[in-house]
């Protein structure tokens, strides 16, 4: 019956429902209905100048169009200007700081070479058959005969040169087609030693083979007097080769063979003060102030009197004339952990004169990683450095070639230091390695080798900036009582004595040195104060204005990804459900669902309360298609209206 009450069972506990959310949680999920209620919201809130031009003048839509395409310039060339200073920021500029220092000074070290290949005891005999073959070979290509012997045994002339590998030949040169042959007088005069000949139809060389003969070719020269002096020199390497101890002995070590007077700020010299080396081209070579000296040597004055002061013999005997043209000295300044290069950084001195050279110290810094392409220590350049001392570009490149030669020819050349157990090259040992030399100096000076490129410099650099002045010395009114006392002091006897002597001055100009230091030009700190004046420039805000631009971004995100996530429902979750979803969306009345599928509440009485409402409770959320409320169509209401009354038929 109507009034009559039944006795139901209990029902189940009901799913709890959500809790609606509090103003603070609605305030932090709060987004934006559409583009257009964000961007009036940004345009009237925001800090950025112009902005909010585009939302008052919204009537006058020639001045909103006006500032929009304002706006969007604007924005435009700021973010140019960004470019540019980040392209500039990762470009790594540096600058260049120039520092003077004025401080007492680290004398540097001094090499001076004689400039006259020694004579060892051990292969003297062999350089003087070299010396004949030499004879014998500039009579028959040039009939110049330094001596009466080469006339006398003109059959053993042919013998000479047969004994010796690789002899120095005469070659044509093709003449070119348009060039008439020239006739040339067959009679010449033994007598004559410059016979009359055309050089431009010849050239001067020897052959090289590799090791089975199958590729040859000949290393000339335009020049006989080079010719001469690199064939000669080839043989004397071989021969210096095969010394089996390098090391001088003392007569060859003795300071007053070669250095008459040594002084360093007035005060002498001593034998713990340099240290002695020889060279195959320069001789016997001595270095003051190296690293193995006691005590280094400081400059607290500068000028002339408060230097290094040496007196040198430059006499040549009993030494090797066809090695070294040249007479005088050599001399190198360089630092103390650094070998001597004299080929690189010397130059010669002049005998009989007085050559002062002035220094001014120089340090280079430069900095590494992304700003420059230096090195530390060396430690990350792939090249073994074989002279154990300080890293430098020149003990790279000297290091790489006398790997890649013990490499490709198996041995090592003798003006660099060999790995331990390779044996110097030797023709009688290694009979291709002037092929094998020659070949590899040629892909060595087109770096093909990839010495220079491996070879990085160094980040820190020390250098000494010379400048030279000359004088005659002795002058002639002192040379008689100076040559008096050279010769009871250092038996001085020389017939031609000016040519014989030379005197050295090595001298700090200034104890003022400069530093030449680089830095970043473009740092963190200067590109966040250039964006930001930028930024400032264009729209005249800070950085909290950049702040709110992320914070808009944001809420464009998010908006799309919920707009695009409506789609997504609406076209994939409410039509799979199909009329069966339509029916339990239609017989669920509106008051059991949440609050955020309903925000418009339905009347009670529109839905009495029956059985029928616990089954729709029971049944499984529907998904809908959208966020807001969805009406019923009339038919399903008058359904669910006689299915909630009882005893209507």
């Amino acid at each position: 019956m109507k009034g009559d009450k039944r006795e139901e069972p209990e029902p189940g506990p009901e799913p709890a429902a959500p809790p609606p959310p509090t103003e603070e949680e609605e305030a932090l999920l709060e987004f934006h209905h559409s583009y257009r209620e964000l961007f009036q919201f940004f345009c009237n809130n925001t800090t950025i100048h112009g902005a909010i031009r585009l939302v008052c003048s919204q009537h006058n839509r020639m001045k909103t169009a006006f500032w929009a395409v304002l706006w969007l310039c604007t924005f435009g060339m700021m973010y140019w200007q960004f470019g540019l200073l980040f392209g500039e920021y990762f470009s790594y500029p540096v600058s260049l700081n120039i520092n003077l220092n004025s401080e007492k000074l680290v004398f540097p070290a001094v090499t001076v070479c004689t400039l006259n290949p020694y004579r060892y005891t051990e292969i003297k005999e062999e350089l003087e058959e070299l010396d004949r073959i030499t004879e014998q070979t500039l009579f028959d290509l040039y009939k110049y005969n330094s001596s009466n012997t080469l006339v006398a045994h003109a059959r053993g002339r042919r013998d000479l040169r047969e004994s010796l590998p690789h002899p120095l030949q005469r070659l044509p040169v093709p003449a070119p087609p348009h060039a008439a042959s020239r006739v040339r007088r067959s009679g010449s005069s033994l007598r004559d030693n410059n016979p009359q000949v055309n050089w431009k139809d010849w050239k001067i060389g020897f052959q090289l083979c590799n090791q089975n003969k199958s590729d040859c070719f000949y290393q000339t020269y335009s020049s006989g007097v080079d010719a001469v002096r690199e064939w000669y020199r080839f043989h004397y390497i071989n021969i210096l080769s095969r010394r089996q101890d390098t090391s001088p002995s003392l007569e060859e070590d003795a300071l007053g063979k070669f250095i008459f007077a040594c002084r360093f700020n007035q005060a002498s010299c001593n034998e713990a003060n340099y240290s002695h080396f020889h060279h195959p081209m320069y001789g016997n070579c001595y270095t003051f102030n190296d690293k193995n000296s006691s005590n280094l040597w400081m400059s607290s004055i500068s000028g002339v009197n408060n230097g290094l002061s040496l007196t040198l013999r430059t006499e040549q005997n009993d030494f090797i004339p066809l090695l070294s043209t040249v007479t005088g000295a050599r001399v190198m300044v360089h630092g103390q952990d650094e070998p001597a290069f004299m080929d690189d950084g010397g130059f010669n001195l002049r005998p009989g004169m007085e050559t002062s050279i002035s220094m001014s110290k120089e340090a280079v810094t430069r900095l590494g990683g992304d700003y420059g392409d230096c090195t530390k220590n060396g430690s990350d350049v792939p090249v073994e450095n074989l002279y154990g001392t300080k890293y430098t570009q020149q003990v790279c490149i000297h290091s790489c070639f006398q790997v890649n030669m013990i490499r490709e020819c198996g041995c090592a050349y003798i003006f660099y230091p060999p790995h331990r157990g390779v044996e110097f090259c030797d023709y009688r040992k290694h009979n291709s390695w002037g092929y094998c030399y020659y070949k590899l100096q040629d892909a060595f000076s087109s770096d093909r080798l990839g010495c220079f490129t491996k070879c990085r410099k160094p980040c820190s650099v020390t250098t000494y900036k010379l400048s030279a002045g000359y004088s005659r010395w002795p002058s002639v009114t002192s040379q008689d009582w100076v040559f008096k006392m050279l010769s009871r002091q250092n038996n001085y006897t020389i017939k031609n004595k000016r040519d014989g002597v030379a005197k050295l001055n090595i001298f700090f100009k200034e104890l003022n040195y400069k530093t030449n230091s680089e830095s970043p030009s473009v740092t963190t700190v200067t590109l966040l104060s250039n964006l930001g004046s930028q930024w400032s420039l264009w729209f005249g805000s800070s950085v909290l204005s950049v702040v709110e631009v992320a914070e808009l971004i944001f809420d464009l995100l998010a908006i799309t990804f919920l707009m695009l996530l409506r789609r997504f429902q609406s076209q994939y979750w409410s039509p799979g459900r199909g009329r069966r979803g339509a029916q339990e969306v239609a017989s669920t009345p509106a008051s059991s669902l949440p609050s955020r599928f309903c925000p418009h509440p339905a009347s009670p009485s529109s839905s009495p309360p029956g059985p029928a409402t616990s089954l729709a409770l029971s049944a499984p959320p529907p998904a809908y298609a959208t966020l807001g409320p969805r009406l019923a169509p009339s038919g399903s209401t008058e359904a669910s209206s006689s299915a909630h009354t009882p005893g209507e038929p």
